[in-house]
Formats: C-alpha cells, structure tokens, sequence
C-alpha cells in the first residue's frame, strides 16, 4: 500500500495510522462481506491497548471509607490552632470551626437528619455557610445549596424535587424565599440554641457511598437536575489533588466559587482537608475585581481558581503585581484560549493549570498543567486523574483513533451516582462500561486524542449545528477566529428566526478598535468553506456573563445592518436597481440594501441564490 500526501499537511505516523485503519476496515470486509459499517472496528490491537488500557492507567490506592468530614477531622488533630477561615476580619482555627459545626450536627440530628437525608442550605458567602456545610456532612446528610440570586420559583423547585425538609440560612434572608415548607433554620439568629449541643465529634452513622451533596444544574426540559454525588466521589478527587498540589501550613486558598456551582466544594474543601487557610470573599465579592486583588494581596493567597471569562478581566487589572504570593491558579468550565494563557504568563509568575470536568464526575476528571513557551494554539485539557478513566467514543461506543473527534465517556469512582428522581435520564446519561466495571457518563463533550495521550476538549456536541443540511461545528469556527491576532474572546451561534431562515452570527471582542467585520470575514474565507462562514460579526466590548462567569448566549444582542455591510451605502439609481434591492431585501430579510453591496456578503448563500434566479 503506497499514500501520497503533503508533508507540510499530515505527519508521517498519521499516515501510518491510516494506513493500518485501512487495512483493518479490508480485513474485516474480507471476513465478513455482510457486515455493517458500525461492526467494522478501524483500530488495531495496539491502538486498542494505548487507548483503553495505557492511556487509562490512572489507579491510586486511596482510602475507600473516608468521608469528607473525616478528612477535615484529621485536620483539627494535626493542627487545631491552625487557622481554618479568614471572611471580613473574622476567622476561625480548625478547632474552633469544628466545635461549631459539631453543635450544629448534633442539633440536626435532634431533627432527623441522618444518611440520605437532603438538608437545603439558602446563605451567603460567610463563616455560617462553613458551620453549615460541615454540620449537614458531619449529621450523615447531604447539602444542597440553593443560591440566593435564584429567582424564587426555581428555588421551590428545588426544594420541592429534593423533598428538602431542614432549611439552614440565615436571618437576611428569611423572608426572600417565598411559599417555603421547610423548617428554617437560621445560623445567625438560633446560634443560641444549637450553642447549647455537644461540641465533640459526633458518632459517624454516614458512608463513603452515602450522598454528601446534591447540586442542580440546568436541563434540557427546562427544570434543574440535581446531580448526586458521594462521599466516596469528592473524596477521591480531594485526596488527588492534595497529591498533586501539595500545600504547606502557610497557604491561603482562595473562595470566590458559587455554592451552587461545584467549583466551591473543591475550593472549600480542598483548604480544609488539606490544613490551609481559607479566604472567603463577601458575597458578591467575585463580580468585584479590583476588591479580589486587594483581598488576594492582603492576605498572601497562594491558590486561587478562575473560569477563563473572569481570568481575562484579571489579568487585565494593573496592579497584579501585588498578588506576588500567588503560586497556582486555576481555570475550568470553559475552554482556556492560548492567547489567554501567553497574556497570563507575561502578567503573573505562577503556575497555570487547566481542569477539565463537569458536575457529574465530581468537579474535574482531567489536568494539564499550561507551559509558558508552549505553542499548542488549543490548550489540551490533559489527562485523566486519579482512579478516573476517560474514552472517546463514536455514536456506536467505539474508540475514535488519535486525531478523530468523538464524544468523551468519563468512568470511574468519582462519578455521580445519577440524577435525583430521573432515572430514565440517568440510565441514558449513565451508561454500562463496555470495557470494563462501573458506569460510564456521557459527557456531551467533543474530544479528540493527541499523539501523547492527552485530550483536546472540541466543543460540545450541542454547539453542532445543521446549516442548510450541512454540519457544521461552531468550536471549530469560534477557535480560527481566536487565532486573529486582534481576537481577544468570540462565540458563534446559530441564529434561527424560522427554519428556512437559519444564519451564522459571531460575536467578537477585539483587541483592536479599528478591526471590522469584512477583516474578519477575509480572514475566515481563507480557512474555512463558505458555508461555515458567518453572515454577521457583531463587535462587543465584552461578552455577556451568567452569574458563574460564563458566557450567555440567551443576551447576546442581536445583530444590526452594521454588523453585515460595511461599505459606503449608495441607493438604487433607477428602476431595475430598484426592484434588484427589494428583490434582494425580501430574499435576504434585510432592511437596506445598497448598490455595492455583495449578495453573499449580506448572508445570502447557494439555495437564496437558486431562490432569487427563478
């Protein structure tokens, strides 16, 4: 078998792979005629190997039994003096903490909580919202925070679905939580009641396969579904990265995440299994940047995480040389462009690490630590952690080769035991293991395999778009466009007003003001087919966030004639420009059309074009 190819194109083992690829698919045609295209298997023994079993080497020998109170128990006897919480010139040692959350266990148990039970916590970032999170765990129940931002009726929702019946929040905001059931307990106004409990551990009644906390996030059928991980999850996941990030008694972790958003249980916790100190930031303190660098500099944080949204408005401060402490941050639930991070180590000297995980696998499943001199232009999202496997399948759970985009299946002990009360969601997200035990989750995500192992994350697979019968991936578009040296964030999405009636918009931040829509579109033309081209480029000064920093489609505006032509307008001079404009105009759906315009350029394509020829 002899291939020719261009070498400035292909690499000399991606042609090898192929090669054997196409030798597999003969062989199994010559065994079996009358097979189907899905039964054919492309890969070979060694592949299969590499992919499955070498690439997924992961097994660590951690304790099985532990619970997360355990492990922060095992801190207040390293290290009771210690430190555990700094909030707005408070704090609390790891003593003192664990007493208050012993009280506070103690009086729930009085209340019935114990294993399985939901208990809903409705508070602000504060030293109550640490009391109340150790007192659920350490009672033998499961949190579920429920975010004072929420709009009520979906905070009913939740209370109603996870038949919560105990309610910890605090005296500001009792009445902001309308048609509520449950009991209400206030940390701050009935603290004297539960100060009169046990200020000792309490008998541990809970499992490592227990529930330790339910997090919703958003569903396709327009109600929240809470997520249900164990003990036995977050744990392994905080005893790895304790592994990988060791920490010493002077660090400061820093607290900006959400309760709500499952980046806050591994900040919190990961500071108090691991014998650090803690800073909270206020409540709305992570929408304030300039307040978090001061409070980063004031206290010596040396960790701290980022969703890349907010990591760009950091790095674009000017005195973040006074977060000179800082040794690590990190940043996840978005894709981390490589312009970000050369501008981040050009502004901080620490390191960079890019996780990689969603909600259902215990806050992240892989890692991979960015390089300064690095020219990956797609920052990969790395390996699988600790005890965690990862495959990317095709839609017949077949591994895809290195190179090939297909979705990534996440198994291993840190997965969600499923969806409370959707078990027919959860059998369809959870899937049985076809290569080994356990389950595997469906992440949704496209992924591909580098030649060394590690996962360049593609987009999800609901950003893939049909157009006009073509398929179409809006991360593909969104990363050549990131690639524009004047780029500095962009999203695409499919604008759709019927139907028939489908466009492509991308909406673009720019470093450069004088950067326009027809420099973007030239640029595009030269790397892309027309069909994946954009009808319009909308410029904003920044894109629109949700509450956990991450972008939102929903308000992005919509585009104007600005966004489409460029050129000087000049009206139709007589009668036949005349009826070519309205012609055009009613075609196109636009408003104004002028002379110089181009029919293509106003986001017409091939079938408009058969449209308006007959």
């Amino acid at each position: 078998l002899v291939i020719e190819y261009e070498p400035d194109l292909f690499r000399e083992e991606t042609i090898a792979r192929m090669s054997g690829h196409f030798l597999q698919i003969i062989q199994a045609v010559v065994e079996n005629p009358n097979c189907q295209l899905s039964q054919i298997n492309l890969l070979t023994s060694e592949e299969l190997y590499q992919l499955l079993i070498e690439w997924n080497n992961t097994e660590v020998a951690y304790p099985q039994d532990k619970c997360i109170h355990d492990l922060f128990e095992e801190q207040v006897e390293r290290n009771p003096n210690a430190v555990a919480v700094i909030f707005e010139g408070q704090q609390l040692t790891y003593q003192q903490l664990n007493q208050k959350a012993n009280q506070l266990a103690h009086y729930l148990r009085t209340k019935g909580v114990e294993p399985e039970v939901l208990v809903g916590i409705f508070v602000e970032r504060s030293i109550e919202m640490l009391i109340g999170l150790l007192g659920i765990l350490k009672a033998g129940g499961a949190y579920v925070p429920l975010d004072p931002s929420y709009p009520n009726d979906r905070l009913i929702y939740m209370l109603t679905d996870a038949a919560v019946s105990i309610l910890l929040t605090q005296q500001s905001l009792v009445y902001s939580l309308q048609a509520n059931s449950a009991e209400v307990v206030c940390l701050d106004r009935d603290w004297h009641i539960i100060a009169n409990y046990s200020q000792h551990n309490p008998v541990k009644l809970v499992k490592a396969e227990n529930l330790a906390y339910v997090i919703y996030t958003s569903g396709s059928t327009g109600k929240p579904k809470g997520v249900m991980i164990t003990h036995q999850g977050i744990c392994n996941n905080l005893l790895r990265t304790i592994d990988t990030y060791p920490l010493i008694a002077r660090d400061c972790i820093l607290h900006i995440g959400v309760l709500s958003f499952d980046v806050s249980v591994w900040e919190i916790f990961w500071s108090l299994t691991s014998g650090t100190t803690l800073v909270v930031a206020k409540p709305e303190g992570h929408k304030d940047i300039a307040y978090l660098i001061n409070l980063i500099a004031q206290q010596q944080v040396t960790q701290a995480c980022f969703v890349p949204s907010m990591l760009r408005i950091f790095l674009q401060q000017p005195n973040l040389e006074s977060c000179r402490y800082l040794k690590r941050v990190f940043s996840g639930a978005e894709t981390l462009s490589y312009e970000l991070t050369q501008r981040f180590f050009e502004r901080l000297d620490c390191e960079l690490h890019n996780l990689y995980g969603p909600t259902e696998t215990a806050v992240d499943a892989t890692c991979w630590q960015c390089q300064p001199d690095s020219n990956c232009r797609i920052i990969p999202i790395g390996r699988p952690i600790a005890n965690t496997q990862t495959y990317i399948l095709d839609q017949y759970l077949q591994p895809v080769p290195i190179g090939i985009a297909g979705e990534l299946h996440i198994g291993g002990v840190s997965l969600a035991r499923g969806y409370l009360n959707q078990p027919e969601l959860t059998n369809e997200k959870f899937i049985s293991n076809p290569f080994g035990e356990g389950k595997l989750y469906k992440t949704g995500d496209l992924a591909r395999y580098l030649s060394d192992g590690n996962i360049e994350y593609l987009g999800r697979i609901d950003h893939q778009v049909k157009l006009r019968g073509l398929r179409i991936e809006l991360g593909e578009i969104e990363f050549l466009l990131d690639t524009h040296p004047q780029v500095e964030q962009t999203v695409v999405i499919l604008q759709a007003n019927t139907s028939e009636n489908q466009r492509l918009v991308a909406y673009v931040v720019r470093k450069n003001s004088s950067l326009t829509p027809s420099e973007l579109r030239r640029f595009l033309q030269q790397k892309l087919p027309a069909y994946m081209i954009p009808s319009a480029f909308v410029v904003l000064s920044e894109l629109p966030l949700n509450p956990n920093g991450k972008i939102d489609r929903r308000k992005l505006p919509q585009p104007d004639e600005t966004s489409i032509v460029e050129l000087p307008y000049l009206p139709p001079r007589n009668s036949s420009e005349r009826i070519l404009v309205s012609i055009w105009q009613q075609v196109l759906q636009v408003s104004k059309v002028g002379v110089n315009d181009n029919f293509f350029d106003l986001g017409g394509h091939s079938l408009q074009a058969m449209n308006l020829m007959a």
